[in-house]
């Protein structure tokens, strides 16, 4: 995908995005496809969380993300490295999202997981705002925590963007989160969270986001009413719940930022 909010001049930048990977024990497919990843040498991987699918996630996650661990790095969390899945009612997201009671599965150990990357030198951007300089261009990220749960403050890292260009993340694609960051002239929000829509009808497309975003932002690159890109990834795997997809193959994605027309 290529996505052009660099100043004019600016080298091409390319990023990788993973999310909602929700590794399980017994995936060695899915460990063996990220790991390939590295081979693209990305200049930046961005991680908008749901890494677990379970507590036999954990080390699944680490073999698999291994390589990409020695490039930069930023990540925010999903409420599945948190909490492990509950059996649901699959019917229960073709209702209205805000209808959902949200239910919680056992607590997981994200502590675990955030502490070896941030060791391995990717930031966590929860509720942080920084500044990486990749090939002269100065890169600003920032990200909240998941909106899908209302655990997101965007206020901690609210204001003006002061650098060439400024990446925000926040796990699930929440409207008032991506205009949040929009308003601040933040050029490009990458989010997970959807799925895709996890079973798409052709034609149509999603049936649902599971979250307050329009069906047809459910996956894929767009431009965002407020201003700037928004950027949501299908993800690599599902609940161990409702492990189907239907013409929605997961995905991760090269993002290559390219310079604004002068």
């Amino acid at each position: 995908v290529t996505v052009p909010v660099l100043p004019p001049g600016s080298p091409d930048l390319t990023v990788l995005h993973i999310s909602d990977m929700h590794f399980t024990a017994g995936q060695p497919w899915k460990e063996r496809w990220v790991r390939k990843l590295a081979a693209l040498e990305p200049d930046l991987v961005v991680d908008t969380g749901d890494n677990l699918g379970g507590r036999d996630g954990v080390q699944p996650t680490f073999t698999a993300l291994e390589p990409l661990l020695a490039r930069p790095g930023a990540f925010v969390p999903g409420s599945n490295d948190w909490f492990e899945p509950s059996p649901k009612n699959p019917a229960r997201y073709l209702r209205s999202a805000d209808g959902h009671r949200l239910q919680y599965g056992p607590r997981l150990p994200w502590g675990e997981v955030r502490s070896r990357f941030t060791a391995a030198g990717w930031i966590d951007l929860t509720h942080r705002r920084t500044t990486i300089n990749l090939r002269g261009v100065n890169v600003e990220r920032a990200g909240v925590s998941d909106a899908h749960l209302f655990a997101d403050h965007y206020e901690r890292v609210a204001g003006p963007v002061h650098s060439d260009v400024a990446i925000g993340l926040s796990h699930s694609p929440e409207p008032r989160v991506v205009d949040a960051f929009a308003a601040d002239g933040f050029s490009l929000v990458m989010s997970g969270h959807t799925h895709g829509g996890q079973l798409r009808v052709p034609g149509y497309g999603a049936l649902v986001t599971n979250c307050g975003l329009e069906r047809k932002r459910a996956r894929g690159l767009s431009r965002w009413p407020a201003g700037g890109y928004l950027h949501v990834s299908a993800g690599l795997g599902t609940s161990r719940y409702a492990p189907v997809r239907f013409a929605c193959p997961p995905e991760a994605t090269l993002l290559t930022l390219t310079a604004r027309p002068a």
